[in-house]
């Protein structure tokens, strides 16, 4: 896992960093072939990976842009004179089913399907259109002609099929699409709601943890995920920390949960920014469905769904981050909402941290590895080299002062090939593609 070797920063949009360039979301489809990235501007850009390097190890981690579309624009609720962004919040991909693909992507208020379809012929020899394509004086038509395909460029066609709109009062935050691939969930602060993909116009509400009196509210969900294999069980996290895991076998409306992860605080290390950084940013269960993942602000914990009352793996991020949360409270960092992923294997873990370092942990060994993506240091074919952060005293030659740390470079965004090794990470406005080092 330490070889990782840098690959190639293949979405460098450019120096000046606009705020509609700022990428939103990764996600790898189910054979790691595509690629798809969303940003605050409400576009999706689609990456291919290179078929002529689908047999060299060296070049597995060539991705070249497939398609572009604007997914989203931004609008504006009369009712509630609220403005909403077009920004992309998640990407989903559904298993393929034909030669075209799916996909599902989402800004605070709708979710849409999107089919992501190739053309390379085209029908000439029309009866009733000449081939400007204007229509012809049916009167002046005297025989009959069978139309025929004709090769031509290779188009790439983005679509809408569905578009899921009205069913959210508030932002949603995670979509998620259920092991049937027919439903899938998507959840706002307080309510998760579940579709059918060929029903637009209505979904079932599943959670719901509003209460009555507002005042009353003490958290809401930041994140939830279906089980890769039981299309009946779910889990959505809080901001107090805890997951709760639901089985919809039980109820029509699941606000009782089935199991609850939560794990005891040590009341001497209680301080006034306890119960913020407590508070989780993703859930993500293992390919194998036996554990889940989740990312608070400081670490990420690996649970067994058969273990409620502590996590199995518990792995520090930036604990060297704890005696700067006052200055992070301050400059607002303290709410940036980490991601986190698995590898194919379900043996290494994956996550995002501040001056554009990631850190990679692997489950067997108990070794992490830093590394920083950037375009200033790093060169194609290089190999990353591990960084360390120095927390006092005498500084090494090749470590960094947490001082030092820039708190505006962050990865919130990666993303691991299901099959590969090989990683996508989101800095900012540039994505970074990253494979291990074949020797």
């Amino acid at each position: 896992m330490s070889k990782i070797s840098y690959y190639l920063p293949v979405y460098l949009i450019c120096d000046v960093i606009l705020s509609a360039d700022i990428i939103s979301t990764v996600e790898f489809n189910h054979s790691g072939e595509l690629l798809a990235t969303g940003d605050k501007g409400g576009r999706v850009v689609i990456f291919q990976h290179e078929e002529e390097c689908k047999n060299r190890l060296q070049l597995r981690g060539e991705y070249n842009v497939y398609s572009t579309f604007q997914s989203h624009e931004p609008e504006f609720d009369y009712l509630k004179s609220l403005e909403i962004e077009e920004k992309i919040n998640k990407i989903r991909w559904l298993p393929q089913q034909n030669s075209a693909h799916f996909l599902l992507s989402t800004n605070d208020k709708t979710i849409k399907l999107w089919k992501i379809s190739e053309r390379d012929k085209r029908a000439e020899g029309y009866n009733l259109k000449d081939e400007n394509g204007r229509l012809r004086d049916p009167f002046r038509i005297t025989s009959l002609r069978v139309p025929v395909l004709m090769p031509m460029d290779l188009m790439v066609e983005a679509s809408p099929r569905r578009v899921f709109a009205n069913a959210h009062t508030y932002h949603i935050n995670s979509i998620s699409v259920n092991s049937d691939h027919e439903t899938y969930l998507s959840a706002d602060d307080l309510r998760i709601n579940l579709w059918h993909l060929e029903i637009t116009d209505r979904s079932f509400n599943i959670v719901d943890i509003k209460p009555a009196n507002m005042e009353e509210l003490t958290e809401v969900i930041t994140a939830a995920e279906c089980h890769p294999n039981q299309c009946n069980v779910f889990v959505y996290s809080s901001s107090k920390g805890t997951i709760r895991l639901c089985d919809m076998r039980a109820a029509a409306l699941c606000d009782r949960h089935t199991k609850f992860f939560e794990e005891p605080e040590d009341p001497s290390s209680r301080s006034f920014f306890s119960e913020i950084i407590s508070s989780i940013s993703d859930v993500k269960f293992s390919h194998s469905g036996r554990y889940m993942m989740t990312r608070d602000y400081l670490s990420v914990k690996v649970w067994d769904l058969n273990m409620e009352n502590r996590p199995v793996e518990t792995y520090q991020v930036h604990e060297y981050l704890r005696s700067k949360l006052c200055s992070l409270y301050e400059n607002d960092c303290i709410f940036d909402k980490f991601e986190c992923c698995w590898n194919g294997s379900d043996s290494a873990i994956m996550t995002g941290s501040y001056n554009n370092f990631f850190r990679m942990f692997d489950r067997n060994t108990r070794k992490d590895i830093t590394l920083e993506a950037s375009r200033e240091s790093s060169k194609p074919r290089a190999t990353l080299k591990p960084r360390k952060v120095s927390t006092g005293g005498k500084r090494k030659k090749d470590e960094i002062s947490v001082d030092s740390l820039d708190f505006n470079k962050k990865i919130l965004h990666t993303a691991w090939h299901p099959k590969e090794n090989v990683i996508a990470v989101a800095a900012t406005n540039n994505l970074y593609i990253f494979q291990d080092k074949i020797n």
